[in-house]
């Protein structure tokens, strides 16, 4: 069987698990830059996507001038294209890891690429918590921090789990570019090892490797936001 798939995918095997080109390396690659920007991104995400809540007009901070702010500084940032991102900001990453190129210096331009996104579904997901339990909470005295946590963030925890799963799966895509500043990565591999080379063996394996990523994060998503959908009710 080994024989047979080496026999059949030659440039797949040439690459190896270990070294800068392995299989292994790009996963690790892949998974490291998808999960630390996640976490990066969704606490911007999840920050801005409150105060846009809570700012806006009619809501319970209502303040002008930091919803214009954070609004029109996400949809900056949101209208920027990725591969021109990761040039823009490249001195501001350099100021931050100390360096331009590799998966470490990805985290910054992703992360600043996904927080945008990311920000605009928590602010859907939030507005869609119905208003008359908002305002039941403020009769009963809640302070505002309960009222984002125990009320918003509780009633929309499904909806947000499933705009999160929407939000990784972009992100994976993204960390396809951040090969341009070195990063590696399955994305990389797919481009630089298959494309470039035509070695057509190792472009099909590496995009069979991000979709299966894909959907385990797309079950596991489902998952969970079915569990805590049934738990609201």
């Amino acid at each position: 069987m080994i024989n047979w798939l080496e026999k059949l995918l030659p440039n797949v095997f040439q690459l190896g698990w270990t070294g800068d080109a392995g299989w292994g390396t790009s996963i690790f690659q892949t998974l490291f830059m998808t999960f630390w920007s996640a976490i990066f991104g969704g606490v911007l995400g999840i920050i801005f996507g409150i105060i846009l809540v809570l700012t806006k007009e009619g809501g319970i901070k209502q303040n002008k001038f930091w919803f214009n702010f954070c609004d029109k500084l996400v949809s900056i940032f949101r209208a920027i294209p990725f591969v021109i991102l990761l040039a823009f900001i490249a001195p501001v990453t350099q100021k931050i890891v100390g360096t331009q190129i590799g998966m470490k210096a990805a985290l910054v331009p992703l992360t600043l690429g996904v927080f945008p996104f990311y920000a605009r579904q928590v602010q859907v997901a939030l507005e869609s918590v119905e208003a008359g339990k908002i305002e039941a909470a403020q009769s009963l005295g809640a302070t505002t921090q309960d009222i984002i946590f125990d009320v918003y963030l509780r009633e929309s925890r499904s909806e947000l789990i499933r705009v999160s799963t929407v939000t990784i799966i972009s992100l994976i895509g993204l960390t396809a570019m951040a090969g341009a500043v070195g990063a590696g990565g399955l994305g990389n591999t797919a481009i630089s090892y298959g494309y470039n080379r035509f070695n057509n063996d190792v472009t099909w394996v590496a995009t069979l490797l991000v979709v299966i990523l894909i959907f385990i994060v797309q079950v596991v998503g489902d998952t969970f936001a079915k569990k805590l959908n049934h738990q609201n009710r």
